[in-house]
């Protein structure tokens, strides 16, 4: 879903219509988990590692010229939290441009081999001593990996985190069968749920999700105490870009996101868009950061 939410904006912001000062030469957009390349005037380049954090690190490093672009998942708040020390400092070494999209919520998925037909048979069955199950995740200190260690805080319930090296690898996983649970965004696990080769119990979000609207929210399924954000996708720059440059980058993201066939693709792959101002995302990171500290907090992950 990254390579592809991203291709779907890096095509929209090259088509936009510059002002001649800037950009006069490529835009690097670095990111995790991307493998593609796209022409003037951005460039995509994939910075995989750490969760993210090798990315980061190449932008907070770059000139603050506008010409080095990090777009990045809600990973970039967590990571303070999970990790014993960064190469960069999260709140300083970066300039919050905008959010793009929202993830809306994740939907909790098993292994058809799991005899729970919802959500609270399959916590009785995780409840028990003997259970022995295993959930996947893209890594350690990502937002699926959170919302299970919340969820299993909430309900009581044990289950041995797996990490995998990619939302893909991980839901490829539960397909398997190497682990019977997870939580997961809507992308990567809809056309094996379409397949009947998993079963998807529940949605985190306030809502129904629109690709599954038969799933019930987990207030539906009996656990109104349990809501979780599936995390977003923003745009930063390096630490002391200039405003106009800033500014110019988010009017033509606000600009490509009112663009009908954008928002089409966008809700095809299970996102909202967003384009908040540079003002209002550098207030929502901040909250984001005391929102996941909490979190983990109450997951008990130790950094590492």
């Amino acid at each position: 879903m990254m390579r592809t939410f991203l291709a779907v904006v890096a095509v929209s912001l090259a088509t936009a219509a510059w002002a001649q000062n800037y950009p006069n030469r490529p835009v690097r957009v670095v990111a995790a988990q991307l493998q593609a390349q796209l022409g003037q005037p951005f460039v995509i380049e994939n910075r995989p590692g750490a969760n993210g954090i090798v990315g980061a690190d190449a932008v907070a490093k770059a000139p603050p010229d506008g010409y080095t672009l990090m777009v990045y998942s809600s990973g970039f708040v967590i990571n303070p939290f999970v990790h014993k020390s960064l190469p960069y400092d999260t709140e300083k070494d970066f300039t919050p441009v905008t959010n793009l999209v929202s993830n809306g919520g994740l939907f909790l998925a098993v292994h058809p081999s799991v005899p729970a037909q919802n959500l609270q048979e399959f916590i009785a069955l995780a409840r028990k001593p003997d259970s022995n199950f295993a959930y996947s995740t893209p890594g350690v200190g990502n937002t699926w990996h959170l919302a299970m260690e919340v969820f299993k805080k909430e309900t009581g319930t044990h289950m041995t985190h797996i990490p995998y090296k990619g939302g893909g690898p991980a839901a490829a996983a539960l397909v398997a069968g190497e682990v019977q649970v997870m939580f997961t965004s809507p992308a990567p696990i809809m056309p094996h749920y379409k397949n009947n080769r998993v079963r998807v119990l529940a949605y985190t979000g306030g809502k129904r999700h629109p690709s599954a609207p038969e799933v019930p929210t987990t207030a539906e399924a009996g656990v109104p105490q349990y809501r979780h954000d599936g995390g977003w996708f923003a745009m930063f720059a390096p630490a002391n870009t200039p405003m106009d440059i800033v500014e110019k980058l988010y009017r033509e993201v606000r600009t490509a996101m009112q663009n009908p066939g954008v928002r089409e693709k966008l809700a095809g792959l299970g996102v909202e868009p967003v384009a908040d101002t540079p003002a209002e995302f550098k207030k929502f990171v901040a909250a984001e950061l005391r929102a996941y500290a909490e979190q983990v907090r109450l997951a008990g992950v130790t950094p590492e």
